[in-house]
């Protein structure tokens, strides 16, 4: 079955390839990044999504490959730095369901995007262990109150195979390839599954 879904942050390297796969599998996908795309949003910006949605009009479904955080020391961590994170990784993919809950149609689905370092910190991440891990809940939890039967998973992968620069700073992590997470990602919208956690 062909599905329309929206992929937020697609220009970046698992949006790339969740966008590849999904277009592979026959699915009309709608581009969305900051920068570049079918259409132009910021998740940091609850109005940007506003409108972006309202652009966008009816669709079965929204993968959500976007969101920063901020690595560093603990002690040097400031306000700024924990403002950033917790409203754009965390509040923006809040707000991506928030947004698009009127558009969205009936038993659709949103998968969201948390991370490895939820389960297991490293040096210099405890704003990406923080927010992933409120990511999660945000999903456990929302899956038992979205309404007209609509759907919600997070996928949670390691380090990507393809985001070579960051791999120093995950020592003894086996990356894992961008198609078996856009696979987790199909697993997630078009399966039955809800309020899970795919760890990838």
């Amino acid at each position: 079955m062909k599905h329309k879904v929206v992929v937020i942050g697609a220009s970046g390297t698992l949006g790339k390839a969740l966008t590849n796969a999904l277009v592979e599998g026959g699915h009309e996908v709608v581009r969305v990044s900051r920068s570049a795309g079918d259409y132009r949003a910021d998740i940091q910006h609850k109005q940007s999504l506003d409108i972006l949605f309202k652009a966008i009009g009816p669709f079965d479904a929204v993968a959500n490959a976007a969101g920063d955080v901020v690595a560093g020391p603990l002690e040097q961590l400031t306000d700024e730095n924990y403002a950033f994170a917790l409203g754009n990784k965390l509040m923006g993919q809040i707000n991506v369901v928030r947004a698009a809950l009127p558009y969205i149609a009936d038993k659709g689905s949103f998968a969201l995007v948390s991370g490895v370092l939820t389960d297991e910190p490293i040096l210099g991440g405890t704003l990406g262990t923080v927010v992933n891990g409120g990511v999660e809940g945000f999903v456990k939890a929302a899956a038992h109150e979205l309404p007209r039967g609509i759907r919600i998973n997070c996928i949670s992968p390691t380090v990507l195979t393809e985001s070579v620069a960051y791999h120093p700073y995950f020592p003894g992590f086996i990356p894992v390839d961008g198609w078996k997470v856009a696979k987790a990602y199909e697993r997630a919208l078009f399966g039955v599954i809800n309020g899970r956690i795919i760890r990838v």
